[in-house]
């Protein structure tokens, strides 16, 4: 099958949906089929063979967030030119209401598309506003795929129709098989693996993920809790992922705490894993505007007990608090409360990473793509038998039949 996959989002800023887009075309290659990524990406960014560039996103404020688009003349040259070259069996857009490529591709396509949506936001008035744009580029999709019960919720009451939900995918195997890396590792986790007695190192290990200067990453929730979580477990240090302003981040600590938080920067995708792979408790404090929560389930695939604020994407991807603990969203204290309970209980920590473990295997990519592979399918063969209907009355007529 001849793919083609569109990327809203700048490739060259890692996000959720890039990750997605990149582990379902490298699921789909690798089963053989001919897959092409159209997506914004600078002049100088390395893509791998399968990604198309469509020119330099701009930032545009979207959902919560600043996402890197990519629309315009240039941009839609761009897009024909590509559905032109690759002639593709199916088109997958993602995120198709965004002002980006996905729309730009939805206008110009012809044949079977399937749009998956990965915005919760239940009171989008741009999204209301725009719906009469939107509606001759959405009347064209074959098929609808949300990522959870949360953005199909936001699709049905802005857009109306209905989606298929299936969640964004993880090679739960690449994480759970990761070397933990000594040196993120507390020295209680070091020694029950078998390794030296370290005196200067930490009690217990705290890991954050995510854009440290977005507010809705809830990293300030995490500084704010962070006081009360060392005063009860002094032995604790808070490792941080991600890009942003870091003495911005640790501005309204108290200076003497400082040193409990370190910066690890950009991380590799080998980097993540290991780092989920050594850390006794991984924290997700964000605030909103999460329709799934892919870093818990890499987290629970690396089999580190999970924390999370009670966003209800996140819920649900916990297992309503079965597979990871929840807190009361935007609540420092209970947070720093759940947290050192946690720290102090490696029992239920170790019951969190296995339960977590188990739950997460439905949202390997074996399940996943599979899922993602039937809708294919099924938009696929009903154009096929649109075409061959198309034919028959076509013949009909030239031969003058009528049609029974």
């Amino acid at each position: 099958m001849r793919i083609g996959i569109v990327c809203p989002y700048s490739w060259d800023v890692p996000g959720g949906v890039q990750f997605h887009i990149r582990d379902l075309a490298e699921y789909f290659t690798g089963l053989g089929h001919e897959v092409s990524v159209l997506a914004p990406a600078d002049d100088d960014t390395p893509l791998p063979p399968y990604v198309v560039s469509a020119g330099r996103a701009v930032p545009v404020p979207y959902n919560g967030s600043v996402a890197r688009l990519n629309f315009g003349f240039l941009s839609a040259a761009r897009v024909r030119r590509w559905l032109h070259d690759g002639a593709f069996d199916v088109i997958h857009i993602h995120e198709p209401t965004s002002p980006s490529l996905g729309l730009l591709t939805c206008w110009a396509a012809q044949g079977p598309i399937v749009a998956t949506f990965h915005t919760s936001n239940p009171r989008s008035r741009a999204m209301i506003a725009a719906y009469s744009i939107l509606q001759a580029a959405l009347e064209k999709i074959s098929a609808r795929i949300a990522v959870s019960e949360y953005a199909r919720r936001t699709l049905v009451e802005h857009l109306g129709g209905d989606a298929v939900v299936i969640p964004n995918g993880v090679d739960v195997d690449f994480f759970a098989k990761a070397e933990p890396k000594a040196e993120w590792q507390s020295g209680r986790a070091r020694c029950a693996a078998g390794g030296p007695v370290d005196d200067g190192a930490a009690d217990a290990t705290i890991g954050f993920i995510g854009r440290i200067d977005e507010p809705r990453k809830g990293l300030p929730v995490l500084m704010r809790a962070l006081p009360r979580i060392l005063a009860a477990r002094p032995g604790t240090r808070l490792l941080v992922a991600g890009r942003g302003d870091e003495e911005e981040a640790v501005r309204t600590l108290p200076a003497e705490l400082r040193s409990r938080v370190e910066f690890l920067g950009m991380v590799s995708d080998e980097d993540k894993a290991r780092f989920l792979r050594s850390i006794d408790l991984y924290v997700a404090p964000n605030t909103g505007g999460e329709s799934f929560g892919i870093i818990l389930v890499e987290a629970m695939s690396a089999g580190a007990p999970v924390l999370a604020s009670d966003l209800d994407a996140f819920a649900q991807v916990l297992d309503q608090g079965a597979a990871g603990e929840l807190f009361a969203n935007g609540d420092a204290g209970a947070l720093a409360d759940a947290a050192v309970r946690l720290l102090a209980d490696p029992a239920r920590r170790a019951e969190l990473g296995e339960r977590g473990s188990a739950h997460v295997r439905r949202f390997d990519w074996s399940t996943v793509g599979a899922d993602i592979l039937s809708v294919y399918e099924t938009v696929t063969a009903g154009a096929a038998a649109v075409a061959a209907d198309d034919r028959a009355t076509g013949l009909r007529a030239r031969l003058g039949l009528a049609r029974d």
